[in-house]
């Protein structure tokens, strides 16, 4: 699919209104059936589009992901709703009415700035991808909000916007996901030097990025949703602390935020106690494991494992809590003879520090149900020793 135009057309938008829904296992009967009545290269798109609307309701929602165009890179790449939708919020709070989003894709960022009353430019080098973008902002009836453009972002002028927001690729055809900054498309010190240039500046970046990569006149902030994180972002303002970082929570949008000056040392080891509790992930990313150690009063249980312990239950939504029933030394063995004892149906296998696999040591000690009992079994290292801690959640 390099052209979106004909599944534009009356005939290409009642066509994919016909296929809407298809289960895949049909698909060739389907497009034996369409084919006597349409061009074949428009069933196999409208079939191509049909899926990609099936895979994007996860990010967008079934709403908005039937009336939308995609591309595969775009379905893949795309920010998650609630996110874009968050950010979108972000920056009306801060009274931006306008921003540049570089590096747009098929828009949905720009689609959640629109939806906040902010009036996007949306730049992408892509012909297809400019294509969807334009087609998902009339589909949603945002297109006076938008405007998209064709063009490579380093050659765009963007003077006149509150705000810049750049997402960079992270991801190529030949190597896969970018780790390395400078590698991403543009790279990370084009980025920067663009949202220092700006009022507010905005940058997307991979969750995963080495703390010692981010710009010292960055406010870093980790987002998840549903308890797992889908990216990170930096901030770059007059009104942005320096070296700052936040963890923020969705749905919720619970937040831890620290300066330099109010960051806690690394909490202190501690034997482990009644109770384990699991940061959220942007939680750990962000490196504010010692914040929610404090809340809960609590340490950890080996000074290279972000899993806290502390002898009382306290409520965060920051962390899972667990109450510990049993703490063995690593043994196949005993852990399923244990399971078998306690009449165990349900294993829940989490790691932190352990090369063994969840699944594999699933299947060796619960390889059929023994009863109708459920478990937790975190592989970790307590003190430097592999350990099993069994336990449950805290309701």
């Amino acid at each position: 699919m390099n052209d979106l135009a004909p599944l534009l057309t009356p005939e290409g938008r009642a066509l994919l209104d016909e296929v809407r829904g298809t289960d895949p296992a049909h698909e060739l009967a389907v497009a034996t059936r369409l084919r006597r009545e349409h061009p074949a290269e428009l069933v196999s798109a409208a079939l191509g589009q049909a899926r990609l609307r099936q895979r994007a309701v996860a990010k967008f929602g079934a709403e908005d992901a039937r009336r939308m165009f995609f591309t595969p890179d775009g379905v893949e790449q795309s920010t998650r709703a609630s996110v874009a939708a968050y950010r979108a919020e972000c920056l009306r709070a801060l009274g931006v009415r306008s921003v540049a989003d570089l590096c747009c894709g098929i828009g949905g960022d720009a689609i959640a700035f629109a939806r906040a009353g902010i009036r996007v430019l949306a730049v992408d080098r892509d012909p297809l991808t400019c294509e969807a973008a334009r087609a998902n902002a009339d589909a949603l009836g945002l297109a006076g909000l938008i405007e998209v453009r064709e063009a490579d972002v380093t050659e765009v002028d963007t003077a006149g916007y509150d705000a810049v927001f750049v997402d960079p690729a992270r991801r190529s055809s030949r190597r896969g996901r970018i780790f390395d900054p400078e590698a991403y498309s543009p790279p990370l010190s084009w980025a920067v030097s663009a949202a220092l240039g700006a009022p507010l500046g905005l940058l997307k970046i991979a969750p995963g990025i080495p703390h010692e990569a981010i710009p010292a006149e960055a406010t870093a902030e980790w987002v998840s949703d549903g308890g797992d994180v889908k990216e990170a972002m930096l901030w770059f303002g007059p009104d942005v602390t320096p070296g700052a970082r936040r963890a923020t929570l969705l749905p919720a949008v619970a937040g831890i935020y620290v300066t330099p000056e109010t960051m806690l040392p690394d909490p202190e080891v501690r034997p482990v106690g009644k109770y384990l509790y699991e940061p959220d992930g942007a939680v750990i990313r962000a490196h504010l494991v010692a914040e929610v150690a404090e809340e809960v009063e609590g340490g950890l249980i080996d000074p290279t494992i972000a899993y806290v312990t502390a002898d009382e239950a306290h409520r965060t939504p920051y962390a899972t809590a667990y109450e510990i029933t049993d703490r063995l030394p690593f043994n196949v063995k005993k852990l399923k003879a244990l399971l078998r004892e306690r009449r165990v149906g349900v294993l829940t296998v989490k790691k932190r520090g352990s090369a063994v696999e969840p699944e594999e040591l699933r299947r060796k000690v619960l390889p059929k149900p023994h009863g109708p009992e459920s478990v937790t079994v975190f592989l970790t290292r307590v003190a430097g020793a592999p350990t099993m801690l069994l336990g449950h959640p805290v309701r």
